[in-house]
């Protein structure tokens, strides 16, 4: 019979003790998620926020048995299209992309790596995906698209005489352009014309927002990235010159516009997260329908609305989600 010195025994306790140490750190992250957004602002934060909460409550907790990377691309498409690249060459179980420069910059770098795109207003527009059927790519997400007609109707309800709606905007955020048209096609039909202005950066917001003074009854913001990340310039000009701003991103609501009909972005990251959930746990994401969210809420910013020199009827105000004074 063959016997084992102790100190022998010793040894392979030690070897297996190490083994185990090794083995630790494979173990410790046994799926990973890769986020990217094209700049930080309140509600693509919250976007953000929404997936890891939602990965966390169906058992998907960063640094336990998940792998969590976030990046911003700091407003600039060609950062964005860096990060893509790397995320890539990660090779992440699935890549969350908020808002559409950074999908489409994902979506340009790959087509095997599961990617969910999120807070992207058109995604069809943005040649994300062909329709709103399940894409049979490797592509799926959660659309942030308003109904433009309740939005225009959310102008009337603030300013009843507006004629003339001014627009901010990024002329090459496709999400953007996708809401110009829009408005281009329905204002008319309400007796109502569109101003536009160009901000291709944030440094131009304030400038086009002065372009506008005296052409304009109300300025209206969609979700665009540069004027959301450089709201308070967009809210100076409208207090100087009293002219109202409406938006549809609430969070611009607390920063000074007075009122928005928008959508709870922690819960499109939820809904997002429950999407991502569901790959990590081995469904295609090609057999995943794009969805959107019906989840819409009234903010409404009283103390703003005196600044700009409005004045709401006590039924609106009555009416909203949430009142800021």
């Amino acid at each position: 019979m063959f016997k084992m010195h102790k100190h022998s025994i010793g040894a392979l306790c030690a070897a297996a003790a190490a083994a185990t140490l090794f083995a630790a750190p494979a173990t410790a992250a046994d799926k990973a998620v890769a986020i990217t957004a094209i700049v930080e602002h309140p509600a693509l934060d919250a976007v953000r926020d929404g997936v890891k909460e939602e990965l966390k409550a169906q058992g998907f907790e960063a640094g336990k048995n998940l792998k969590w990377e976030y990046q911003s691309a700091q407003g600039n498409p060609g950062t964005a299209a860096q990060i893509a690249r790397k995320f890539v060459g990660d090779k992440p179980d699935a890549i969350v992309a908020i808002a559409t420069p950074s999908a489409q910059a994902v979506v340009a770098a790959t087509k095997s790596i599961p990617t969910v795109y999120s807070a992207v207003t058109d995604p069809i527009a943005a040649q994300l995906v062909k329709d709103w059927k399940p894409s049979g790519t490797n592509v799926t997400g959660v659309s942030d698209m308003l109904a433009i007609d309740k939005q225009i109707d959310l102008i009337k309800k603030v300013v009843p005489k507006a004629k003339r709606v001014g627009m901010v905007y990024n002329p090459g955020e496709a999400n953007s352009v996708v809401v110009v048209n829009e408005l281009k096609k329905l204002l008319p039909k309400q007796g109502m014309t569109l101003v536009e202005a160009s901000a291709p950066r944030t440094v131009d917001i304030s400038a086009a927002a002065k372009s506008l003074i005296g052409k304009v009854d109300v300025i209206y913001t969609n979700t665009d990235n540069n004027v959301v990340s450089a709201y308070e310039a967009l809210v100076k000009v409208a207090n100087d010159a009293k002219i109202p701003l409406i938006a549809s991103d609430t969070d611009s609501v607390k920063r000074g516009a007075i009122a928005a009909l928008g959508m709870d972005y922690f819960d499109l990251g939820r809904q997002t997260g429950k999407i991502v959930a569901r790959i990590l746990k081995g469904e295609k994401p090609g057999a995943i329908a794009s969805q959107t969210s019906d989840k819409m809420q009234l903010f409404v910013n009283t103390g703003a609305a005196e600044k700009q020199g409005v004045k709401l009827s006590p039924e609106f105000v009555k009416s909203a989600t949430t009142v800021i004074k």
